[in-house]
Order: C-alpha cells, then sequence, then structure tokens
C-alpha cells in the first residue's frame, strides 16, 4: 500500500515539473512573440497557452471552459496564435481559473481532439488590432445573386463521375477536384491553349446567369472559359494572379454549397482576408485582378467575425475580441472568363507575363565620394523601403528580446529615441518611457501614426532633436544601409549628440558572420533546401577592397577611416579578392562573401513570416527587375565583421563601449555618453 502511494506521488510530481516546463515555455513563447512578460503574481488577467484560434478552438468553445470560474470583462483571441487572453472582474475569480485549468487536459468537441492548459498571470489584457481594411481596387462581392434553387440546379449539372472519357473530364488536383468548359487551363504552363477548345462550349445551364451579369454590368463580353472547382474542407488554391496573356480583364466567380474565406495581397505585403458567402459572386476587375494576388488558404476552419459568422460580406480584420473559428464545408465555384485574343498591355509591366523582361536591373557600382555614397542610399535604401513599406512591416511583427530587455531595464520616465524606428515596432514596448521615433521612409512613419506612436520623417544623419535631451537611444537595423566608413561614423556620433551624459544607446548591425561559435544564425537556418552548401552569389562581381572604400580626403575622419579599413581587411571576415567596383547581388539564406553588396526582396503572394537578422530579408528580392511574376528590389547594405562596429565607436572620444554581444546574425554594442 506504501508502495502505491509513493508511485503515485512520483507520478504527481512528475506532471507538475512537466506543467511547470510548459508554463515557462509559454512565457517565452509570449515574449517572443509579443513583448509581454508574464509575472508570478496573481492578477485579474490570464494568458492560456494551448487555446487560440492557431490551434484550433473556438471563441464559443474556450467562452465556455472560462465562464465557469467567473464574470470575463475581455476575451481576446489573436489571429493565427495558439494562445488566447482573458481578464475576470476580479483577481479572485482568474486566481481560480489559474488554480483549476493549468495543466488541465480538456477535448475539443467539434474535433474530439485532447489538449493541455497551460496558463500564466500577465499585468494586463492588452492587445493592438489591425487597422480597418477596405476591398482591393476593381474588386466587388455581390450577394444573393441567385436563389437557393438556382444554386442547386447548378450544383446538380456538374457530375463528378459520370463523363471520366470526355475532354473536360474531372482532374484531381493536390488542392481540390477541378473542371473545365470551353477551354482547359493548363496547370503546367498556366495558360490555355487557344486553338483547341474544348466540345459543347459552356454549359447551356449557365446562360441565364451570364446574361443577368451582362445586364447589371458586371461583366462587359460574354465568357467563353469556365472552370468549376470543388473544395472539401482543409483544401484550398494556393495564392496565384491569374496568367494575363491567358484572359481578358473581368473574371467572376460563384460561390455556391458554402461560405468561405478568400485571402487577397498586394506585391507590397498587404493582405486582406474577403469572406465570401453562399450564392455571392466575386468580380475582379482593374488591379484586383492584375495586381493582387488571390488565394484560398488549405484548412478546415476560417478565421472570422464572431458577430457576422457568414452572414456578410466584409474584410477580416484583426478584431482579436471578436474573432472565432468557422467551421468549413464542401465548396464549389463556377470562375468564368473570357480568353484573351491578343497580348495583355496593363498598367502592371512587372507583373505581366505579356510585358515580361522590360525592366532590367543595373547593378550600382561602389561610391566613390560623399555624393555619389549619397545617391546609391537615396536609390538603393530610401526608395526602397517606400515601395516596399507595407510588406516590410508587415514581417516585422515580433520584438527582440535582449532589446526589449534593454527599453524594459530603463528607469521610469526617460525619454527614449528610436533612430530609424520603421514601423514602431519598440516604440510601445514600454509604457513607462516617453518614445520618440523618426525614419526616413515617409510610409513607414506613417505606419508607425496608425498605431498612435509618436513619430517624425528626418535623416540618421541629422535627427533634429536638441543634443543631450535624450536618456537612452536605440538604433535597430539602420547603420548598415550607410555606404561608406565616414557615413556610418557620422550616425554614431550623432546618436551620441542626442545623449546626456551617463544616458545610453543599443546599436544593432547585420553581422558578416552568419555561423558564429558553430552555430548558425536563423538567418542561414531557415533556408529552404538545407542539405545543399552555400551558393555563391549570383553575379560574378565581388567585394572592393575595404582599406580601398573611404571618400575623398574632405572628411576630418579619413585618416582614422583608411586605418580602421586595413584593421579589417578582406581576410578577417573571408571576402574575396576585388573583381570589379560592382556590387554583388546577395544569394538569400546563404553566407556572405562580401561586405558590401545588394540583398534582394521579391514583393510575392503567399510568402511566410520568419523571424531573422534584425532587418534582413524575408523573402528573396531586387530592384525594379522582373522575376517570374514578382516585382523585385534590391537594398543596399554594408555587413560588419566582428569587432568592427566596436572600433568605430571607440574611435568616439565621447563615449565607451559598455557591453558588445553577437545576437542571432547580428553584432550589437551598448553605448554610454561620457
Amino acid at each position: 500500500m506504501e508502495a502505491k502511494t509513493s508511485e503515485d506521488h512520483l507520478k504527481v510530481q512528475k506532471m507538475k515539473k512537466k506543467v511547470l516546463r510548459k508554463q515557462v515555455r509559454a512565457q517565452h513563447t509570449l515574449m517572443r512573440h509579443e513583448g509581454i512578460k508574464c509575472v508570478s503574481h496573481a492578477t485579474q488577467s490570464l494568458v492560456i497557452a494551448n487555446a487560440g484560434l492557431g490551434n484550433g478552438m473556438s471563441r464559443q468553445q474556450l467562452l465556455r471552459i472560462l465562464e465557469e470560474y467567473g464574470a470575463m470583462e475581455t476575451l481576446l483571441m489573436p489571429p493565427n496564435k495558439p494562445y488566447s487572453f482573458v481578464k475576470y472582474r476580479t483577481t479572485e475569480e482568474a486566481k481560480k481559473a489559474f488554480n483549476t485549468l493549468n495543466g488541465k487536459e480538456v477535448t475539443l468537441e467539434d474535433c474530439g481532439q485532447d489538449i493541455i492548459l497551460y496558463i500564466n498571470f500577465v499585468e494586463k489584457v492588452s492587445l493592438q488590432n489591425a487597422v480597418p481594411t477596405s476591398l482591393p481596387p476593381g474588386l466587388m462581392v455581390i450577394e444573393k445573386i441567385i436563389s437557393p434553387e438556382e444554386e442547386k440546379r447548378l450544383l446538380e449539372s456538374i457530375d463528378w463521375k459520370g463523363d471520366e472519357d470526355t475532354q473536360n473530364a474531372q482532374k484531381t488536383l493536390k488542392h481540390r477536384r477541378v473542371k473545365h468548359f470551353g477551354y482547359e487551363f493548363r496547370y503546367d504552363n498556366n495558360n490555355v491553349d487557344k486553338d483547341k477548345p474544348l466540345p459543347g462550349g459552356l454549359p447551356e445551364i449557365c446562360n441565364p446567369f451570364l446574361e443577368k451579369c451582362l445586364k447589371q454590368g458586371y461583366i462587359k463580353h460574354k465568357p467563353d472559359q469556365l472552370t468549376v472547382n470543388q473544395y472539401e474542407p482543409g483544401q484550398g488554391i494556393p495564392p496565384h494572379t491569374d496568367t494575363h496573356s491567358a484572359f481578358e480583364d473581368e473574371i467572376i466567380s460563384l460561390s455556391l454549397g458554402a461560405e468561405i474565406v478568400m485571402d487577397f495581397k498586394h506585391p507590397d505585403g498587404h493582405t486582406v482576408a474577403i469572406m465570401l458567402p453562399r450564392c455571392s459572386l466575386l468580380v475582379m476587375t482593374g488591379e484586383s485582378r492584375y495586381l493582387w494576388t488571390h488565394g484560398i488558404t488549405p484548412r478546415k476552419y476560417d478565421v472570422v467575425q464572431a458577430s457576422e459568422l457568414g452572414q456578410k460580406v466584409r474584410t477580416i480584420t484583426a478584431d482579436v475580441g471578436d474573432l472565432t473559428l468557422n467551421r468549413r464545408e464542401t465548396r464549389t465555384s463556377f470562375t468564368f472568363r473570357k480568353v484573351r485574343r491578343s497580348p495583355c498591355n496593363c498598367i502592371y509591366p512587372s507583373v505581366c507575363d505579356s510585358q515580361k523582361g522590360q525592366q532590367r536591373l543595373v547593378q550600382p557600382s561602389f561610391p566613390q565620394n560623399e555624393m555619389e555614397a549619397s545617391k546609391l542610399e537615396q536609390e538603393y535604401v530610401h526608395k526602397v523601403y517606400e515601395e516596399i513599406a507595407t510588406h516590410f512591416s508587415s514581417t516585422r511583427h515580433s520584438p527582440w528580446p535582449q532589446i526589449v530587455e534593454f527599453l524594459r531595464s530603463l528607469p521610469t520616465g526617460s525619454i527614449v529615441a528610436d533612430i530609424g524606428c520603421g514601423n514602431g515596432k519598440y516604440l510601445g514596448i514600454n509604457e513607462d518611457l516617453y518614445m520618440v521615433g523618426c525614419d526616413r521612409s515617409k510610409n513607414l512613419v506613417d505606419i508607425c501614426g496608425e498605431k498612435h506612436f509618436q513619430a517624425f520623417v528626418c535623416d540618421a544623419l541629422s535627427v533634429p532633436i536638441r543634443s543631450g535631451s535624450c536618456d537612452a537611444c536605440i538604433s535597430i537595423a539602420v547603420i548598415h544601409h550607410f555606404s561608406t566608413a565616414e557615413r556610418r561614423l557620422a550616425t554614431i556620433r550623432e546618436l551620441a549628440r542626442l545623449l546626456r551624459p551617463g544616458g545610453t544607446a543599443l546599436i544593432y548591425v547585420w553581422a558578416m558572420e552568419q555561423e558564429y561559435k558553430s552555430q548558425k544564425s536563423k538567418y542561414l537556418k531557415e533556408k529552404s533546401g538545407s542539405k545543399n552548401k552555400d551558393k555563391e552569389m549570383n553575379t560574378g562581381t565581388v567585394q572592393r577592397p575595404l582599406n580601398d572604400q573611404g571618400p575623398d580626403n574632405s572628411s576630418q575622419d579619413s585618416a582614422w577611416s583608411h586605418q580602421l579599413l586595413n584593421d579589417f581587411k578582406d581576410e578577417s571576415c573571408g571576402a574575396k579578392p576585388v573583381a570589379d567596383f560592382r556590387l554583388p547581388v546577395h544569394t538569400n539564406r546563404t553566407s556572405f562573401h562580401s561586405q558590401d553588396l545588394l540583398v534582394p526582396w521579391h514583393l510575392k503572394g503567399g510568402t511566410k513570416k520568419k523571424e531573422e537578422s534584425a532587418d534582413t530579408v524575408v523573402v528573396p528580392s531586387g530592384s525594379k527587375e522582373l522575376q517570374g511574376l514578382s516585382p523585385v528590389f534590391h537594398r543596399y547594405y554594408h555587413v560588419f565583421c566582428e569587432g568592427e562596429l566596436e572600433a568605430v565607436c571607440r574611435s568616439l572620444d565621447c563615449v565607451r563601449v559598455q557591453k558588445s554581444y553577437y545576437d542571432q546574425g547580428n553584432w550589437c554594442v551598448i553605448l554610454e555618453k561620457l
């Protein structure tokens, strides 16, 4: 009997340790994703891991679990996250929920899946909602375009089993079942054979509907091609733009059998999720047809507005206080198009296959003087960030823990300037600080304004803030965009000018060494096809010798610059001898072979967000040349060798290096103003 009791006691202790480990892991995830710190004392607010929209729990399911322990003031469920936040009316009710639910196994009723909840206390429940979005230009959704009886007749007209021998028999694709009428769409070349129409044309049952669309002005020409897709729950269609050369402007799609959420994405990264109810018509013309990608993410549930579940056409915004899951059902779409008989001459040549190859990248040379440096940065830094601002912002959502730690360590009431603040990711980390941001990109500063942060447009070389007025400054992933040693030094001198004596500045720059102490950075680890060895850059040009990179001798720091650059010769960073003065184009997710280079950025639909170096690419890209159907931009970078950033900082008499470290592919220093 005693042995049995002892065994049970060991099991309980083992389970408690496991729950504690999971709690700690959940705390780290929350800090990484949201910059929110869990607390050890009881509060009214809880974060519940394993209970989010991202792992299949709906708002209704979570409400049923939580309301047993008291009245709730707030329930926030961030989209695609595996955790939720709840605020109870009293701390006692929150403690009761914590004590009962932490480590408890619950069953998701709809799918029978068992999950274990892990709970932590947080000081308050506060997540920022996305700014409300509008429909892409040229897109319309018309509700109840047909009656339920017409829907039934259209669905019954498609025989998915009885016509295997006909030319328009169904094709079983990875994501769905599909049939073509009029012309077959060839998925091998994303086009149609315009000289080989299918027998029979479009089904006659579609004629009344098409006549209605012509009469209402939804289309200008009667379609001659129809694709019928059937999606089971969990199936979808990859993000794409219908081939320009294959079809005319208007594309219309009828949703039958069930509602669904379709995702639209602009090349700059801006996304809009749109609810398509049953019996509704989607009309794509102009920009929404030619420029935006559209697709259906394969999943069994859609994240939708809880208050308008499948009842109304609207964009799905991240209102975390009103989101839930909607179980998908079998949906059939009738998509009608008009085959194009001449090349497309749309106003979007960067994504038009008919106009492919009309844009080319001219690789710039390394700057020889201050004027050339300024022009290089204007073309390959400033202009690029204006173009990609929205997409760039969408990839910059997770604060870096050590930067968060620096900001949280500052005394209450400190005045802090974020020089090169981007989308303001760090401006709201510590509400006890007075933070102001500035950035060279007006579009990024506008995004800060939408988030209600204080930010203004300026150059990091000349910040209109009074000298000695800041208790701290941060410069995250900015200085590596300046193209000469003198300009990088001047930027650090400007940071020092802003600080009061005793004030501190945190600086992050991208590191040449993406493999450090036998550990690869996330940037290299996330390379697709990681079994392959590092690729060479896709250009024959390599780095100019560092001791040759200084501009003319007019700079007061010129002699120092040459000396400093000599201290970091090619061999110290593993850079190759010079071939010419052209800046090489980097191959993404590979080691660096040059300190001065162009890093590509593709504005492509369906790219995934990934965490990486403080300011590296999430998807490959380049300048405004065409690659496939994606606009491409290039950004100038100077990646820093080990010790280089410290040496630049120590050349200034007014500061001392308080701390230096390596953080996931970045060299970092904390300076103190003397």
